[in-house]
C-alpha cells in the first residue's frame, strides 16, 4: 500500500504527455475527471487538473501529434471531447458526442490503424449503439456503428498476426470478434468466442508470440484462454469469481500479473509462471468494489498500481522487489 485517495472512482488510465507521466481517474459521484502528475521533487503524485461534468464513467486520454485530447463519457448530460490548451493551461471542450448513438457509455478504447487515430465507445443501453469515431485533423467523427441493440459492456482492441481486431462483450451474447477490413476501411464481424456465456469484459496480454485473453465473469469462473485468431481458442485456466467486474492483465518490467477484482471477497493478484505456462496465486488486496486497474512507471525506478473503487477509496500500491538472496 502506498496511498489511499479519499474518493470513489470507476475508470483509471495512465498516459505520457510532454515527457511526463499522468494518471486520470473518473469519479462518477462528483462527475470529475481528476488528473494526477508525478512530482519529481516531492516524489509523490499531486493534482494536475480536473474536468468537471456529471456522472462521469470514463475519462480516456489520447495524444495525437503532441496534442492531448480527453474523451469524457457520462451517463447524463451527453459525452464530450476536451483538448489541453497549453497556452491557457486548461482543458477546453471542443466537441459533443451525438446522444442518439451513445446513451449509456460503459467503456472506451483508443487505437491507431494505418496512421489514422480512432476511439470506440461500448454502449450498454438497449437503444444505444457501440460506435467507432475517427480523427480527421480537426475533430472526431462517427466512422462506423457496430453491434446495435446488444447492450455492450466492454470493448478491447487487439492485434493478432498484424491484423487489428475489436472484441465486444455484451450482457446478451458471447463476445464477438470483429476484424479490420483493409479494403472497406472498417471492421467486419469475424467470429464469436465459443463456450463463453455471461462474459462482462475481455482484456488481452501477449507472451512471446502468443496472445491470451482474460475473460471476466461476475459469478462463476473467470478464464484465461489462448487465442490463435478467429474462433480458435485453448483454455489455459479458470479462476473462481465472486462478484468480479474486472480481470486485468498487467506487465511491470519482466513480471506479468493478472488482477481479478471482487465485490464480495479479496481481490486476487496472480503472477505468470513461465514454466507452468499459467498464472499462480501471488497476493490478496483489500479493495471495495474494484472496477479498473492500471499501472504507471516513473523513471524506471518506481512502479505503481492504481485501483479504482466504486464504493470506497481509490488505492495506490507500489510494486516492490525484495532481494531475498542476502
Amino acid at each position: 500500500m502506498y496511498k489511499s485517495l479519499p474518493y470513489q472512482s470507476l475508470s483509471v488510465d495512465t498516459f505520457t504527455y510532454m515527457n511526463d507521466e499522468y494518471v486520470v481517474i473518473a469519479q462518477p459521484f462528483t462527475g470529475k475527471c481528476v488528473f494526477l502528475e508525478w512530482d519529481h521533487v516531492e516524489m509523490s503524485f499531486r493534482n494536475y487538473d480536473n474536468i468537471t461534468g456529471t456522472s462521469t464513467v470514463v475519462c480516456k486520454p489520447i495524444v495525437i501529434e503532441k496534442q492531448l485530447y480527453v474523451i469524457v463519457a457520462q451517463l447524463f448530460g451527453g459525452s464530450h471531447i476536451y483538448k489541453r490548451d497549453i497556452f491557457a493551461n486548461k482543458f477546453i471542450k471542443i466537441q459533443d458526442i451525438e446522444v442518439i448513438k451513445i446513451r449509456k457509455p460503459n467503456d472506451i478504447e483508443t487505437f491507431r490503424v494505418d496512421d489514422n487515430w480512432y476511439f470506440v465507445v461500448a454502449d450498454s443501453s438497449k437503444a444505444g449503439c457501440t460506435t467507432i469515431y475517427k480523427w480527421n485533423g480537426n475533430g472526431f467523427y462517427s466512422h462506423q456503428s457496430v453491434h446495435m441493440w446488444y447492450r455492450d459492456t466492454d470493448v478491447e482492441y487487439v492485434e493478432i498476426a498484424n491484423k487489428p481486431h475489436l472484441i465486444l462483450s455484451s450482457s446478451s451474447q458471447r463476445p464477438i470478434i470483429y476484424q479490420w477490413n483493409k479494403k472497406y476501411n472498417n471492421f467486419s464481424k469475424q467470429a464469436e468466442i465459443p463456450d463463453t456465456e455471461d462474459v462482462y469484459a475481455v482484456k488481452h496480454f501477449s507472451n512471446k508470440d502468443d496472445v491470451y485473453l482474460c475473460l471476466t465473469r461476475f459469478i462463476g469462473d473467470s478464464r484465461v484462454i489462448k487465442w490463435e485468431g478467429g474462433a480458435m481458442i485453448t483454455e489455459i485456466q479458470r479462476m473462481p469469481s465472486r462478484g468480479s467486474m474486472v480481470f486485468q492483465p498487467l506487465q511491470i518490467g519482466d513480471h506479468k500479473y493478472a488482477i481479478l477484482g471482487s465485490d464480495y471477497s479479496f481481490t486476487q493478484v496472480f503472477h505468470w509462471d513461465n514454466e507452468k505456462g499459467k498464472f499462480v496465486k501471488f497476493q490478496e488486496l483489500n479493495i471495495q468494489a474494484p472496477r479498473s486497474f492500471t499501472h504507471v512507471s516513473i523513471e524506471k525506478k518506481h512502479s505503481f498500481l492504481f485501483a479504482s473503487s466504486f464504493k470506497g477509496s481509490t488505492q495506490i500500491y507500489e510494486h516492490v522487489i525484495i532481494d531475498l538472496s542476502a
